[in-house]
C-alpha cells in the first residue's frame, strides 16, 4: 500500500510539473534565423509560428528561391530551439522522479 501511495504521489507531482512546463511552453518564444540574419521566424514554446522577418532585398522577383530556402532554414532553426528547450523543461519536470527512461508514458514532442 505505501507503494501505491508513493506512485499515486509522484503521479500528482509530475501532473503539477508537466502543467507548469506546459504554462512556460506557451510564454516562450524563440527566434531562427537564416542568411546571417536575413530571415528570421519566431515560434512558440510550442512550436506555433508567430512572426516572419524578411530582408527587403529579397523580395526581388529572382531571389525567391533564396527566400523559400530561408525560410525553411530559418524555421529548422527555431525548431531546433525549441525541441532542446522542451528537452530540459521535460528533464526539469521529471527530476526526482523514478521513472524509466524516455518521456513519461511514451509521450512524444508534439512536432
Amino acid at each position: 500500500m505505501k507503494n501505491l501511495g508513493n506512485m499515486l504521489k509522484q503521479a500528482q507531482q509530475m501532473q503539477s510539473r508537466m502543467a507548469e512546463m506546459q504554462a512556460k511552453l506557451d510564454a516562450t518564444t524563440v527566434e531562427g534565423v537564416a542568411g546571417a540574419g536575413m530571415v528570421a521566424v519566431t515560434l512558440t514554446g510550442k512550436g506555433d509560428l508567430k512572426r516572419v522577418s524578411i530582408d527587403p532585398s529579397l523580395m526581388a522577383a529572382d531571389e525567391r528561391e533564396v527566400l523559400e530556402d530561408l525560410l525553411v532554414a530559418a524555421h529548422a532553426d527555431a525548431k531546433q530551439k525549441v525541441e532542446a528547450m522542451m528537452a530540459e523543461e521535460m528533464q526539469k519536470a521529471t527530476a526526482g522522479l523514478n521513472l524509466p527512461g524516455g518521456l513519461p508514458g511514451g509521450l512524444k514532442l508534439p512536432f
